[in-house]
């Protein structure tokens, strides 16, 4: 039986970035499961577009990669999302599983990075291998994306354990709760004089490079650095850190031991 291996990220239009983190990504997933083709889809249509008009690269999404494969004779299909959150971005890749679950004698989907109680407590620990050397009163604060979705509050769940566990950083998010005003204040209360700014996101695209890294006047950068907190920002995405990897492939091979099991 052909089988492939789908792996399914929001995706970038930044081509080093995409080596960076998507293609290290690809690299360690195929790699534990070396019987399988793999394939790369996106969910984001914006990026998908502008790779196409810029590049003349043709990147698929979820459901056009899956029709080919059905096309090419696979049989055997596992899938993992690149995802943080079990968000909008998710949902869409569940529901066009189940409606090509008839084309395939399997369809396996291994779940996004923050799924599971362990995932946070996993992630820290993967955190803490990227984070810098910091003083007593300095700490990191994590740019989440954030979402319109109820799996928002993923990010906020991350704050709490950081701060309930005295680990020494924080988490915002762009687009929802904790606003980056919320942690100005409260680290402005606990007497931080310095911050790290990291992205918390797969890619360090757009959002890491305007929103958090920029001279722009609301950026996070700027808007510390006007609190009297200077911040230093890395512009690195989670794929290139090794642990992270390694829980996308603790993912996609706990899917894979449950399919397995259920068709023992």
């Amino acid at each position: 039986m052909k089988k492939a291996l789908l792996v399914v990220s929001f995706g970038t239009s930044y081509h080093d970035t995409c080596e960076k983190n998507i293609v290290a990504c690809e690299r360690d997933l195929a790699a534990s499961c070396p019987d399988r083709d793999l394939f790369r889809a996106f969910t984001s249509g914006m990026i998908i577009r502008k790779l196409k008009q810029r590049d003349g690269i043709e990147i698929d999404t979820p459901l056009q990669a899956l029709q080919k494969l059905a096309e090419q004779g696979y049989q055997d299909v596992a899938i993992q999302s690149l995802h943080i959150i079990n968000g909008d971005e998710y949902e869409k890749i569940v529901r066009e599983v189940q409606s090509m679950r008839p084309l395939f004698s399997r369809l396996t989907l291994g779940v996004p990075l923050l799924s599971s109680h362990d995932d946070y407590a996993q992630l820290m620990q993967a955190l803490q291998q990227q984070m810098p050397q910091l003083s007593e009163r300095e700490k990191v604060v994590f740019m989440g994306h954030g979402a319109s979705h109820h799996a928002f509050a993923a990010y906020a769940c991350l704050d709490h354990m950081m701060t309930a566990q005295r680990f020494p950083a924080r988490v915002g998010a762009v687009e929802s709760y904790p606003e980056v005003e919320v942690l100005i204040e409260s680290l402005s209360q606990e007497g931080v004089t310095a911050v790290h700014l990291m992205p918390l996101m797969l890619v360090a695209g757009d959002h890491a490079i305007n929103d958090m890294a920029s001279d722009e006047e609301d950026s996070w950068k700027t808007l510390f650095n006007a609190a009297g907190i200077p911040a230093t920002p890395w512009l690195s995405g989670l794929g290139e850190n090794p642990a992270v990897r390694a829980m996308f492939v603790a993912h996609l091979q706990q899917a894979l031991s449950v399919a397995l099991e259920e068709a023992a």
